[in-house]
Parts: C-alpha cells; sequence; structure tokens
C-alpha cells in the first residue's frame, strides 16, 4: 500500500497514520521527521533547508522534493509507505507522481480525513486549553482550517480525477475512525 494522508489540523491524522502504518505493516513517513532527521544530521539538503528556516522562509519545493525522494528510496519503503504533510501544492503532486512513476511504484490511495470545523475547532480550543497553547486561539485555528482547505482542494480534485481519492468521515472515537479508515482503505 502507498497512499498518502491528508486532513485538517484536529482531524487526528497523526494518530490514525500510526493506524494505518501498522496495519498494512508500512512506514509512516512524516516531512516533519524526514525534515528534522536531515537538519539533526547535518546532510547538505538538511543544511540547505536550515539555511531558509533560519531565515524565516519557505523551503522551496526543490529542497523538499529531494528530501522525499532520498527517503522513498529506503529499503522499508519497498513494501509501500503512508506520507503526511506531502504533496502540499500541485507541482508537489506532480513531482510526487513523476518520482514513483520512474519507479513503477504509483499511488494507491490518496486518503482524506473529512471532520466537521465547528466540533474541531471547538477540539483544539479545549486541546490549547490543556496544553497552554495561548497562541492557539479561535481566529488562528479558523485561519489554519481555511488556508488548509484552499490549498488542499486542488490536490483533492487531483487525486479525484486520478480515481485514488478515498474520503472518510473523521469524526466520532479513534475506534470507529480507525476502523471506516482501514474498510475504505481495504476495499
Amino acid at each position: 500500500m502507498r497512499l498518502v494522508i491528508m486532513g485538517p489540523p484536529g482531524a487526528g491524522k497523526g494518530t490514525q497514520a500510526a493506524v494505518i502504518a501498522e496495519a498494512f505493516a508500512i512506514p509512516h513517513i512524516s516531512t516533519g521527521a524526514i525534515f528534522r532527521a536531515n537538519v539533526g544530521e547535518g546532510t547538505e539538503l538538511g543544511r540547505e533547508a536550515k539555511g531558509y528556516m533560519d531565515r524565516g522562509e519557505y523551503v522551496p519545493d526543490s529542497v523538499v522534493n529531494n528530501m522525499v525522494a532520498d527517503r522513498l528510496t529506503e529499503s522499508d519503503t519497498d513494501g509501500g509507505f503512508l506520507l503526511d504533510g506531502y504533496p502540499r501544492t500541485v507541482d508537489q503532486l506532480h513531482e510526487l507522481n513523476r518520482m514513483l512513476g520512474e519507479a513503477d511504484r504509483p499511488l494507491d490511495r490518496a486518503l482524506e480525513i473529512t471532520v466537521n470545523t465547528e466540533e474541531v475547532v471547538q477540539r483544539l480550543l479545549k486541546r490549547a486549553e490543556i496544553e497552554g497553547r495561548a497562541d492557539d486561539t479561535e481566529e488562528v485555528i479558523r485561519r489554519r482550517m481555511e488556508v488548509y482547505t484552499a490549498e488542499t482542494e486542488p490536490l483533492t480534485s487531483l487525486y479525484s480525477e486520478q480515481g485514488i481519492l478515498v474520503r472518510v468521515d473523521g469524526m466520532g472515537s479513534i475506534e470507529e475512525v480507525s476502523e471506516r479508515i482501514l474498510a475504505a482503505l481495504r476495499d
């Protein structure tokens, strides 16, 4: 199983990604983890990315794409993988399709966890209160949801055209959502 997972902040992507990775015995590959590994190990790509981040700039697609490409050549991805946080743009999606096409390993599914915005806003406000995240105000959370929707819609449209988009309702208990996701992916 080769797939990407998408969903707005608070949808439970991290939790569900762990469930999926275990169920299909594939690595959960988070772009955040790739960044931290490259920067921590002082790789050439890590040093390049760190330069952008230290200046408060967006790391260019070319650097992100190369980090993902390097990670996908590791042997633990031979039986599949779950990408989390990539692709985020249409250009990245096209680059991922190119990479995987060259390796004759196309994506099997693009999973989008859908949620009720109002319930997620309340969930995130509660989490912010419990974890002391003063910067997670309702206005900031709603803005993050808007940005997610605007950035992801073009990707979900393309995945839908490719016939690999699977949307699953992310509302309910962790177990209920996990059951829905696994059933949809095995379908």
